[in-house]
């Protein structure tokens, strides 16, 4: 499959990178690894007339632990899985970007771009031909959802991985614009809608990540259900981030999802259960039938729906576990 034709523009500064962002609105995307958008352009998922590479753009690619995490969005994802400062005090943050797809994809993928990568579906992410045969989709040329028909919502599933542990650990984001710069946590970014998946307008850019002091030191795990064990997007992931006191009582957490709805979420009331908590059969069951509630998976991917139910809910009994006794 081919490109289609393009120009790439490469701004020299954030501003720059505004300026021509907002002057091009409506016919421009914005790349910087390219490994979600350069496969969907050959699948012509997406037609810009411009690619606005924001590579060279230094000032988004740090890592700094000071009152808090903050990390630039174009901090490569190996950068983020071999940081000591992430792995010692952030830990299921670095257990996610390990395991992102293979060591070459890591090292070109961005952690912005991770946490902004398209939904997907078994009945999108295929080439023209093929969705053609098919009569298209909602979320691409067609008006019906093949995987939920009769319904006029787009239910292709958000598959990154650092989503759900950034969620689990309370982060924020810094969103900036012409008009200026917005912040705000994780968990509002995503609409839960498959078509448009993100709040961020058309001339905004996703620049900086924010995981607040109080999460450092927690303990994470971070576990994924894929076919292959490598290259592949989860088909269900499961991140915990725990602040246990040195009796073995959970002072407080969250367990959080992806892969498995249109948006990656913490897991409705697992704060309340995990508060001031002891380890016990009886937690993890009432953490995995929380899971089982805030879930719902449909035929998106090459699993079944029935199937990667089962496996959250048993990963997320896993992964507490394996958090609380590290």
């Amino acid at each position: 499959m081919s490109l289609p034709e393009f120009q790439v523009l490469r701004p020299r500064t954030l501003e720059e990178a505004l300026e021509l962002l907002d002057r091009r609105r409506g016919a421009i995307q914005v790349i910087a690894g390219g490994t979600d958008l350069v496969p969907s352009l050959k699948q012509k998922l997406f037609a810009p007339r411009y690619l606005l590479d924001l590579k060279s753009l230094g000032e988004l690619r740090y890592i700094r632990n000071g009152a808090g995490l903050e990390i630039g969005a174009l901090t490569t994802v190996s950068e983020v899985a071999g940081s000591a400062e992430v792995r010692r005090h952030f830990p299921v943050l670095a257990e996610a970007a390990h395991v992102i797809a293979s060591p070459v994809l890591r090292t070109m993928g961005t952690l912005g771009g991770n946490l902004c990568l398209d939904t997907r579906c078994l009945w999108y992410n295929q080439s023209q031909f093929w969705r053609q045969s098919c009569g298209f989709c909602l979320k691409k040329d067609g008006t019906a959802c093949h995987v939920a028909p009769g319904g006029d919502r787009c239910w292709a599933v958000f598959s990154g991985d650092t989503a759900p542990a950034l969620l689990a650990l309370g982060a924020e984001i810094e969103i900036v614009s012409p008009r200026g710069a917005r912040r705000l946590p994780l968990e509002q970014f995503y609409t839960g809608d498959g078509m448009a998946r993100m709040k961020l307008a058309g001339d905004e850019i996703l620049t900086r990540i924010f995981v607040p002091a109080e999460s450092s030191g927690m303990r994470g795990a971070y576990l994924k259900f894929r076919l292959r064990g490598s290259i592949d997007y989860p088909l269900a992931g499961v991140a915990v981030a725990l602040s246990i006191s040195p009796d073995g009582m959970c002072l407080g957490g969250r367990v959080a999802v992806t892969a498995l709805n249109p948006a990656p979420l913490v897991v409705q009331g697992s704060q309340e259960a995990l508060h001031n908590a002891r380890l016990s059969d009886e937690l993890l069951e009432t953490l995995a039938q929380l899971a089982g509630r805030s879930i719902k998976p449909l035929t998106t991917s090459a699993s079944t729906p029935e199937y990667r139910r089962d496996i959250a809910r048993v990963f997320v009994k896993r992964a507490v576990r394996q958090a609380w006794n590290p």
